[in-house]
């Protein structure tokens, strides 16, 4: 004798066409029934690349089990407390009504709003490009592929081989395609948004079971005002795709996402004068501040903003470069060059000496840093010798 039980969860959320999650807990249940309608795991769940594809009756488990998951977590009073991927779970099914069940496809939206949306970020896209194609040269032969978003989750630009393309279009990743957390709920691109920080979301850390299959690391990028104005996300699909990999695939994400920032702030700030304004930070993000002709600080980037105590984000009010890195005793030249002399040696020492090494470190060209070190003094640099 089969016993069907069901539990009813009324508050309804997106995907559940009759506004309640329905879970079946009985064990010799062959599908998942959700709502009233007669949708089915295995029709419906996004495709991984045909090499890696289980079987329909294991993808059917496999949703099963990771469904009952989400809901055990945030049906659970105190699992949002535990963990950041719980919280962003919680926040899926509570803020966003969610429903994990969901096995439609994800939207895409049409091409007149994509160039729309690619014109109000030409920037970016301009900037970003040659960065993003350096990542994927880097990466791409893994089976990856390398993608950047707007500040909303929306792809505008991606990488991806042409023998990887289509399954990268079964998962949804190109671009017009909408990744908020509002939308997928927990996801590289949505959560790395919605937290302001470099997220790694491994195959069933994912909130929706059609997402489980992949691996996205993700990195957010902020604007010359200090502002989140895009994603940038490596994705993979593969089945071997281990989580130590991807902490390697994470530190260059992270890395090319600080650079991309240095790059928009220049272009932001292009007739000012670029100084240092202090050591990068742990995710190698540069103090820079941009100076106008009245050695006036007219800008500053994020890490800058933090170490100096500057407006968070928005227009900065001008200030005089000597009241932030210069001394009652020195002028504004002598200051300056004292901070940003300093910065240098501390890159090329850590760098050993290597100056292209230490130049992607500073988040400024390998000629910049030959000319500096020319105008401070120390061309001859060598590490290990103090300066002082």
């Amino acid at each position: 004798m089969t016993c069907l039980a069901f539990v009813c969860i009324d508050t309804p959320h997106k995907g559940s066409s009759h506004g309640k999650v329905k879970r079946l807990l009985c064990e010799n249940a062959p599908r998942r029934l959700r709502g009233f309608a007669d949708s089915r795991c295995d029709a419906s769940v996004a495709r991984p690349a045909a090499r890696n594809r289980p079987a329909p009756e294991e993808r059917i488990s496999t949703t099963n089990r990771h469904i009952d998951r989400v809901l055990s977590t945030v049906t659970s009073g105190r699992a949002a407390a535990a963990t950041r991927l719980a919280a962003s779970w919680q926040r899926s099914w509570q803020m966003h009504r969610i429903d994990p069940a969901d096995h439609a496809a994800p939207e895409r939206t049409d091409d007149a709003d994509l160039r729309a949306r690619r014109e109000a970020s030409g920037e970016l896209l301009s900037v970003s490009a040659p960065r993003l194609d350096d990542l994927f040269r880097l990466i791409g032969h893994c089976g990856c592929g390398v993608i950047l978003t707007d500040a909303d989750g929306l792809i505008l630009d991606a990488r991806v081989h042409d023998g990887d393309a289509e399954a990268f279009r079964a998962w949804g990743l190109e671009p017009g395609t909408a990744w908020g957390e509002d939308v997928q709920g927990t996801n590289g691109i949505g959560t790395c948004l919605a937290e302001r920080r470099a997220v790694t979301i491994h195959r069933d850390q994912h909130y929706l079971p059609r997402n489980i299959g992949m691996s996205c690391m993700d990195a957010p990028v902020f604007g010359a005002d200090g502002q989140i104005v895009a994603a940038l996300d490596v994705s993979s699909a593969r089945a071997d795709q281990t989580e130590g990999f991807n902490a390697l695939i994470s530190a260059s994400v992270g890395q090319v996402a600080r650079q991309i920032e240095s790059d928009l702030f220049r272009a932001a700030f292009s007739k000012a004068r670029i100084v240092l304004a202090g050591e990068t930070d742990a995710q190698g993000a540069a103090a820079l501040l941009a100076v106008d002709g009245d050695d006036l600080v007219i800008g500053a980037t994020r890490t800058a903003r933090r170490l100096l105590s500057l407006e968070r984000d928005g227009k900065i009010r001008p200030r005089p470069v000597r009241d932030l890195i210069g001394t009652q005793e020195d002028d504004a030249g002598s200051g300056l060059e004292r901070a940003e002399r300093a910065a240098l040696l501390r890159a090329l020492n850590r760098a050993e000496g290597n100056v292209s090494k230490a130049a992607e470190t500073l988040g400024i060209g390998r000629a910049t840093l030959y000319r500096r070190m020319k105008r401070l003094g120390i061309a001859d640099f060598r590490p290990g010798v103090s300066r002082n």
